[in-house]
């Protein structure tokens, strides 16, 4: 009983921030707003994460952990399956990203956060994520060079760059194409995920 409601506190926590992130942003939000929309007492915040940094930090790693779980995996079933080819690489790394965008659970509130961390440039942020999470880029550059070893490190990186912001503005679905009445949002994100891949593709091989 003690241990559920333990977990229940700090995912109330992180669920709140996380949607006071996206809708104010990270300064824009005070750890008061935190606090009322979770129901919860300054001292569960503090006991849980111990600053504002940090629990910024824990709404990231809440769904990036998982994420970079999946890409990983689907990067090694790639790599195995279908070696030297680019397509399977880049799905690996796109369908994961698409996904979340489209989880019920809290996934649409999780891509204006990162809109956010773009737009407001945290640096104490941007640390974390390349400490913790800056090895998956690595290693999806390892695969996509092997799969076209004619690219420079560097337009490697640029192109890689490229997607990265692609895959964003993709799970923003905030772009000239709309899901069609009638289309699932599994198939639309199924088509986006095509389209984004065909279109890495042919930029990566250019």
């Amino acid at each position: 009983m003690t241990t559920t409601a333990h977990f229940s506190t700090k995912d109330r926590i992180l669920g709140a921030a996380e949607e006071l992130f996206a809708q104010f942003g990270f300064t824009g939000t005070s750890l008061r707003q935190v606090t009322s929309r979770a129901d919860v007492n300054i001292a569960a915040v503090n006991y849980h994460f111990g600053s504002k940094e940090n629990l910024v930090n824990e709404v990231f790693r809440r769904r990036m952990d998982e994420m970079t779980e999946q890409r990983m995996s689907a990067l090694k079933a790639a790599v195995e399956a279908h070696p030297g080819e680019l397509e399977p690489i880049l799905a690996a790394f796109v369908q994961p990203a698409l996904a979340l965008a489209q989880d019920r659970n809290g996934g649409g509130a999780f891509v204006r956060v990162i809109a956010r961390a773009y737009a407001e440039k945290n640096d104490s942020l941007r640390k974390f994520l390349s400490d913790h999470y800056g090895h998956v880029l690595r290693e999806f550059a390892k695969a996509i060079a092997v799969a076209v070893p004619g690219l420079s490190k560097e337009e490697l990186y640029w192109r890689l760059d490229f997607l990265a912001g692609s895959l964003t503005y993709a799970m923003a679905d905030f772009g000239l194409i709309k899901r069609p009445a009638g289309v699932t949002e599994a198939a639309h994100r199924e088509r986006a995920a095509r389209e984004l891949i065909r279109f890495a593709a042919a930029g990566f091989k250019s």
